[in-house]
């Protein structure tokens, strides 16, 4: 089949090209708008207490009274606040309020703290769940340039924060950090692609063909959205070009490796291109299948934004392995061998000194390689089992000097730290609420443990549903926080209404505990299943039961390496509370999915080196001497894509860009390189059981004649780097 595929995009590649172009003008003009969303709990299936909570306050008060923004007012002296300043206060809200800002729907001034330090004036806007919507995002900016006019001058200050400024910062800080990332990422690539191939027309030809198909796959996506009902996330467009240049990229290194081999075996570009397609179709397809397989077991997910984000992914690597197998050898064979332009260095035979030491060290000694890869491997892992999952993501997604975080800070002096998003409570009845009732009710509220202060009641016109804001004494996306509302506020809640009523408690920090419960089932659930498929995966590529086993089992060592090391460096030496609460998940995506990618090439390869007649040995040391320039080549790449996000100058990006790149890294540069080959060196013909690739037991060659074959045949077999 693939042979029959090469031929297809040598021999004729005008119409391959022109079909792709084809394609890609009907997806977009056939395509909806893709409309993601930023409203968490819209992720949520229906029997979580938090999307209870919001679909009763959509009934009752479908007028959100939960202020968006608030604006903190202080003197710039830090003293007490005078009753002048708070008139002044009043007068500046009335000055507001007066000018009509689009999305604001009301304006209120609240008494100043008990210690007179800060009085806050609460902002209620129109709810925003489409992130293109910029309402809210204008409004804050129109408020920020007002307030800043009317306090000039005078002894006050002030500032907006809440969760609308804090979305527009946030907003702000990371178009600044993916600016960064995209232009590093593209450099990053022209460089090393530069650096390993010395042609600045095999450097673009990653940018020029991602970029070309990057369309249709936005199309492909909205599709499956708009058919299937999907709720995608706002990051899945930043996920999205990661994904297709990472995974992009490495297939087209795959395949101009082995069509460089070819050409220095003697065949003419033509033919060397057939015969690449041909030898490494099966590999790069077995690695898109494992990788559209971890993706699409997202869909077992509770959370909507993972069985959203699962197929779109999984669409993105599909058109990423067609366009490998297809467009890219089409593009090639038309450029022919000026592809290399003007390195000369394809037609020669380097001496590969360090991967053919590196393979007869292996060969030699596969039970110390196999040792000594494993301890780093393990010792990393424990390190995992300190993983602490946290959602307090807002400190490390701006500047501390930005607006929001600033006045944050202000609000601590004279209120609780929870004021910037308050929890809702909701207390129903068939019958009216009694004033008795609400007020024993309250009490009860406010005498939970975490919680600083509650709101009178707001009622519906009948009196059946009532509403508590619950300002807990801790930032509302923090740990604390979390605790707070998962333990006391909802026993509290649930224990202390009266009989006949039911309560909920909603808000932003019980969705965070509901994700957090929905994120641990998944994990029980996504994890096995993708395992299971993507061993099957690795059962068909290799005809055998024996090495999917071993294989899935250094991945999963991989994947908790990782989030050791994750855990050493940003809990343990930064100090940090936690990692964001979505890593695993993200490092599954990346990590273990993509991660794989590197294991089944050098695989593929042991399988094909076994295939020709060599023993164990022989074969782990060819595989490393041949691929691992191609594996190294790809792994620096990629990792070195992810760790530009390190860059951003925010702590998630930090986290985010520091796991992925370094479990790439582990995966390329200790699964793959030695892990692997050295296991299946160990297991000999077993590990292509019940298949007979290899030679018979009993007629490997001891350590001597070994060394001999294995230097007689590297130095006649092509060389893929």
């Amino acid at each position: 089949m693939f042979a029959l595929l090469g031929r297809i995009a040598v021999n004729h590649p005008w119409k391959v090209i022109a079909l792709w172009l084809f394609a890609a003008v009907a997806v977009v003009g056939l395509a909806p708008k893709l409309t993601p969303t930023t409203d968490q709990s819209a992720f949520l299936p229906s029997h979580y207490e938090s999307v209870q909570a919001m679909n009763l306050q959509q009934q009752a008060f479908p007028n959100d009274s939960t202020p968006a923004a608030l604006i903190v007012v202080e003197r710039s002296d830090g003293a007490p606040l005078t009753a002048t300043d708070t008139a002044a206060t009043v007068a500046v809200a009335g000055d507001l309020t007066g000018l009509g800002v689009n999305g604001v729907t009301g304006i209120q001034v609240t008494p100043p703290s008990e210690n007179r330090l800060i009085q806050v004036v609460s902002v209620q806007m129109t709810k925003v769940t489409d992130p293109n919507d910029k309402t809210q995002s204008d409004a804050v900016k129109k408020l920020r340039d007002e307030l800043k006019k009317r306090v000039e001058g005078t002894e006050l200050k002030a500032g907006v924060t809440g969760i609308a400024a804090q979305t527009l910062d946030q907003t702000e800080s990371a178009n600044k950090g993916m600016a960064i990332i995209g232009a590093a990422t593209v450099v990053l690539i022209l460089v090393l692609l530069l650096i390993i191939f010395r042609s600045p027309v095999i450097a673009l030809l990653p940018i020029i063909t991602i970029g070309a198909i990057s369309s249709t796959v936005g199309g492909l996506i909205a599709m499956v959205a708009k058919a299937f009902d999907l709720k995608v996330d706002s990051s899945v467009n930043s996920l999205l070009t990661v994904v297709l240049f990472g995974v992009g990229t490495d297939y087209i290194l795959f395949l101009m490796f082995r069509y460089r081999e070819r050409l220095r075996a003697g065949e003419d570009p033509k033919t060397a291109m057939i015969s690449a397609v041909t030898r490494v179709g099966e590999a790069i397809t077995s690695a898109a299948g494992a990788v559209i397989i971890a993706f699409m077991a997202l869909t077992l997910s509770t959370l909507g934004m993972f069985r959203a984000l699962g197929p779109a992914l999984a669409i993105a690597v599909a058109v990423a392995m067609l366009a490998g197998l297809t467009l890219v050898p089409a593009i090639a064979s038309k450029l022919g061998t000026k592809v290399f332009w003007p390195s000369k260095s394809w037609q020669r035979e380097p001496k590969g000194v360090l991967f053919a030491a590196l393979g007869r060290g292996l060969g030699r000694r596969p039970g110390l390689v196999a040792l000594a890869s494993g301890a780093v491997l393990v010792a990393l892992s424990v390190a995992a089992l300190g993983f602490n999952p946290t959602f307090d993501l807002s400190s490390g997604s701006t500047s501390d000097t930005a607006e929001s975080s600033v006045y944050s800070k202000e609000l601590l002096k004279g209120m609780p730290a929870g004021a910037t998003q308050p929890s809702l409570v909701y207390l129903r009845s068939d019958a009216r609420l009694s004033e008795a009732q609400l007020g024993a009710y309250r009490t009860a509220l406010a005498a939970t443990p975490g919680v600083g202060q509650v709101g009178a009641p707001r009622l519906t016109t009948g009196g059946e549903v009532a509403e508590f804001q619950v300002t807990l004494t801790d930032q509302p996306e923090s740990d604390a926080a979390l605790a707070t509302v998962r333990g006391p506020l909802r026993a509290t809640a649930h224990s202390a209404a009266p009989p006949g009523t039911v309560a909920y408690v909603g808000g932003l920090t019980s969705v965070f505990v509901d994700f957090k419960a929905a994120m641990e089932h998944d994990y029980k659930v996504v994890f096995p299943v993708a395992a299971i498929l993507i061993a099957v995966v690795l059962a068909l590529l290799l005809r055998s039961v024996v090495a999917p086993w071993y294989l899935m089992a250094s991945v999963g060592l991989g994947f908790a390496a990782t989030l050791g090391a994750a855990v050493l460096v940003f809990q343990q030496a930064q100090g940090n509370s936690g990692l964001i609460f979505s890593l695993p998940v993200i490092m599954y995506m990346f990590v273990v999915a993509l991660g794989t990618d590197y294991n089944i090439l050098m695989v593929a390869r042991l399988r094909e080196e076994s295939q020709q007649g060599h023993d164990p040995r022989t074969a782990a040391a060819l595989s490393v001497r041949h691929t691992g320039p191609t594996i190294a080549a790809a792994g620096v790449i990629l990792a070195g894509t992810f760790a530009s996000m390190m860059l951003a100058g925010s702590t998630v990006l930090s986290q985010m860009g520091f796991a992925i790149s370094v479990g790439i890294a582990i995966a390329a540069f200790v699964m793959a390189m030695f892990f692997t080959p050295a296991l299946t060196a160990l297991l000999g013909r077993r590990a292509w059981w019940p298949g007979r690739t290899g030679r018979p037991d009993g007629d490997e060659p001891d350590d001597t004649e070994w060394y001999d074959q294995s230097t007689r045949q590297t130095t006649e077999h092509a060389y893929t780097g």
